[in-house]
């Protein structure tokens, strides 16, 4: 099945405002998934333009504007004189909503699970500590209505896991941190791959929920040790889930 069709190729405007074809999203994806399963291994070269045009059934314009997009993505390389390259799979960005979507099935074969972990081991205890001296009120009214937000749909995954990426979203904020507010953008797709896989593995959400509110006291008696400790906690927990999550997706330690 063509995934554009001969009559969206061909629409353009008048030559005085003509305009770049919109990329199809499923064109893009197609390609991308295609390098995931390893159909194009890393190092390898794509086909050449005409072969990807009738593999995936859409003009050459269609295919070139979905190689920018995944070059800008770090999945592939082009070179003059050379064709388009797979690239090595640690130069692609897999902090990138669209990346970790193209992934989807494969996700366990890249390990991102965990290491998405140790990311927040080393990151989320200090800025749990500095929040507890730095967070202005707004900032901890945040956390305190993510965690009611999480608490009132403990039985509903998707709800859960959107109040709990914003619960950690606002917590790096509220360190007052300018490396942590960064990183706070550049992780929040991984962190909410890596939250919802976890809280669809599990069915009991009881003591995510009792630590979250823990913090979030913590944090309006401006207690940093105890800010500490229940990060900590959060992360035991996750340890918890993420072997759950693993599980569920087919791959066991």
């Amino acid at each position: 099945m063509k995934l554009e069709s001969t009559e969206e190729q061909g629409r353009t405007e008048s030559s005085s405002s003509e305009r770049r074809p919109r990329v199809r999203r499923n064109v893009t994806a197609a390609i991308a998934q295609d390098i995931c399963a390893d159909r194009y291994p890393s190092g390898s070269p794509l086909p050449r333009e005409n072969d990807l045009c009738e593999l995936y059934g859409v003009s050459r314009t269609v295919i070139r504007e979905s190689l920018k997009v995944l070059e800008s993505k770090g999945l592939v390389r082009g070179k003059p004189r050379v064709g388009t390259t797979v690239c090595d799979r640690d130069e692609w960005n897999i902090l990138d909503a669209e990346v970790l979507d193209w992934m989807g099935p494969y996700i366990r074969d890249f390990d991102l699970l965990g290491c998405i972990l140790e990311a927040r081991r080393t990151i989320e205890p200090a800025a749990a500590e500095y929040a507890a001296e730095r967070a202005s009120a707004q900032e901890i009214a945040d956390l305190d209505k993510a965690w009611r937000q999480m608490r009132d749909s403990s039985g509903e995954p998707e709800s859960f896991t959107d109040a709990d990426v914003m619960f950690h979203t606002v917590l790096l904020t509220a360190s007052h941190n300018q490396v942590f507010r960064r990183l706070s953008s550049a992780i929040h797709a991984a962190l909410t791959y890596a939250l919802h896989a976890s809280n669809i593995a599990v069915e009991n959400r009881e003591d995510a929920v009792l630590v979250h509110g823990e913090l979030v006291e913590a944090l309006r008696m401006r207690d940093k040790a105890g800010a500490r400790e229940c990060a900590n906690r959060m992360l035991d927990l996750a340890v918890r889930d993420l072997a759950a999550a693993e599980k569920a997706i087919g791959r066991s330690k």
